[in-house]
């Protein structure tokens, strides 16, 4: 057994400690931003961080209502540029703590008396020290280069921060369901075997979904490239139809990330459209006549919200990318030319 699936299978455990190690942080956090007239939201991340990034920035536009910008760290790191940050909520998001140019978003924030927050996995990260507010990921040592537990628990403070925000009782609530539907997922895994044998000989694909969704085909994307070195491409549906779809070839494989929800009426043109090219669909979905569509399919549970779903649809992806890995006969723990730890600035 991989590390990283070790540590996939840790995330029920691990989502329930990290709301119970950030419960009081969030509330005063929470106070903090009610006594500011916050603007627009800015958020500072690379890599893996970026995709939980894009979700929040759907999460806080939809339950906040308030722009959110993704930042340009080259903007302060190579351009040595200042931006007025002054009236904004500034984030910085990184696993390990030490992305130094997100460090230098958030610590050029600081300065100028805005609201800083950061979400890493270690209490004394540069980054951690460098904002105002810390929410710790408190998933205990990562071993694998691949990032599963620490991006999931990045996207449950996420929301669970948002919720409680935006005051969504409802959402809270469903939240609070997240690790029992992650474990029942994990008990069938067996059936993710057929669909992942199919894709052993896959050398490209496209990874589309879209809404807040579209983070998880980033991500998605993310793990087939690292841990199988399969040239994988997410697109939003929407931009999808916009040039690359003259890309596809008969029986290029195309994962779609399908949940019922404000998406499903787009998301069903396009498996549509997909399926009439000839490409292979696999269709992860919580919806018995789409999933039919596809040349194969995959189970998530009926009834999660938009901001709930990502969540499983991140572990069904985290699984696939594992369990095609090893059937390469390659290492998921330990991708060539990766570290656990990139520093760019």
């Amino acid at each position: 057994m991989t590390k990283m699936w070790e540590e996939i299978m840790e995330q029920p455990l691990v989502l329930k400690k990290t709301i119970e190690t950030n419960s009081r942080v969030i509330d005063e956090l929470i106070q903090e931003l009610k006594t500011r007239e916050i603007s627009t939201v800015i958020i500072a991340a690379r890599g893996t961080s970026d995709h939980a990034a894009v979700y929040a920035k759907y999460a806080i536009e939809t339950l906040v209502g308030i722009p959110v910008s993704l930042a340009a760290p080259s903007v302060f790191t190579m351009y040595n540029k200042r931006i007025n940050m002054k009236n904004c909520f500034v984030i910085g998001i990184s696993q390990s703590g030490k992305a130094a140019d997100a460090i230098e978003v958030v610590k050029s924030a600081a300065e100028q008396g805005a609201v800083t927050m950061s979400v890493t996995n270690f209490v004394d990260s540069p980054l951690a020290e460098a904002s105002k507010f810390h929410l710790f990921c408190d998933t205990g040592v990562e071993k694998s280069v691949a990032a599963t537990k620490t991006f999931t628990s990045t996207v449950y403070l996420l929301i669970n921060f948002i919720a409680k925000w935006a005051q969504n009782a409802e959402l809270l609530e469903e939240l609070k369901s997240v690790p029992d539907i992650m474990n029942r997922l994990f008990q069938k895994t067996d059936c993710l075997d057929e669909v992942v044998t199919r894709y052993r000989f896959m050398k490209e694909c496209f990874v589309l979904a879209r809404g807040i969704n579209y983070s998880i085909a980033l991500e998605a994307a993310l793990k087939i490239q690292e841990t199988t070195y399969i040239r994988a491409k997410a697109f939003a549906v929407s931009d999808f139809q916009h040039g690359p779809f003259a890309m596809l070839e008969r029986d290029m494989p195309v994962i779609i990330y399908a949940p019922e929800g404000p998406s499903f009426k787009d998301i069903t043109e396009i498996v549509k459209k997909v399926k009439d090219s000839g490409a292979d669909i696999l269709v992860i979905s919580n919806n018995r006549e789409l999933r039919a569509m596809g040349d194969s399919s995959i189970e998530i549970p009926e009834n999660l919200s938009d901001y709930v779903s990502p969540l499983i649809n991140v572990a069904v992806a985290q699984m696939f990318a594992g369990k095609l890995s090893v059937l390469k006969g390659l290492n998921p723990d330990s991708p060539r030319g990766l570290n656990k730890v990139t520093i760019t600035r």
